[in-house]
């Protein structure tokens, strides 16, 4: 039986009705942000999308900007599937029609994707440390103010240091294969990203022709690694 937390703005509407039928244990409580800072504890957390979406992906948001590595499940209606893009940052969704058998293999694997009880995975490469789980990122231990994408950009090419992506390759990973934008979002999110690095700009680097990559110097005597904690 899972802990549920449901961040909703109609308190008296019944957000999933198969939730009825399963035993998990649930609570809810206003979609505002000022009410996760005393949220009680969860193994998942459920946002309410049905009626105002721009409101509820600007929750899931700031619950990931915020260190929040509970999973988040979004409950929505069919027809504002097409909303959900990546840069929600949620897990997994379900729209508030499913049965309970749907909804209780959501669940279950939703809250079985994080492991709560290890440390926050880590990048680190050239000086920079990205934290993936809290969403921060610093560079030789200052931190870095990024927005949403910046840092999934950031984070996408650290990963992948010395390889050349093209823009297309880039709008796919980290926009996702529903964006229906243009290539020069990539040019834009980069020059941004330059800025905010400051002096280390030049981790970025360019490929004429071709696209970008995440530089690493010989000289930095540093690899990228994988790792856990900070």
């Amino acid at each position: 039986m899972a802990q549920l937390l449901i961040l909703t703005s109609a308190m008296n509407d019944e957000v999933l009705p198969a939730l009825a039928l399963l035993s998990h244990s649930t609570r809810l409580i206003p979609a505002q942000p000022d009410q996760l800072i005393t949220a009680p504890d969860s193994d998942l957390i459920l946002v309410d999308a049905r009626s105002n979406l721009m409101a509820a992906k600007s929750l899931c948001q700031i619950l990931r900007t915020t260190g929040s590595s509970v999973p988040l499940l979004l409950v929505i209606t069919e027809g504002g599937l097409t909303a959900v893009s990546p840069d929600w940052g949620v897990d997994d969704v379900v729209l508030d029609t499913a049965g309970p058998a749907e909804v209780d293999a959501r669940i279950r694997l939703a809250a079985g994707r994080t492991p709560h009880n290890e440390p926050s995975p880590t990048i680190r490469a050239a000086g920079v440390v990205i934290d993936e789980a809290s969403y921060s990122a610093k560079v030789h231990g200052k931190p870095l103010d990024l927005t949403y994408k910046e840092f999934e950009l950031l984070r996408f090419l650290a990963a992948h240091p010395s390889r050349v992506f093209t823009r297309e390759q880039l709008l796919s990973e980290v926009w996702g294969y529903d964006y229906f934008g243009g290539t020069r979002t990539v040019d834009v999110h980069v020059r941004r990203l330059r800025a905010k690095l400051g002096d280390q700009e030049s981790l970025i680097g360019t490929v004429r022709n071709v696209g970008y990559r995440f530089n690493v110097y010989e000289e930095d005597g540093e690899r990228v690694a994988h790792s856990v904690g900070s």
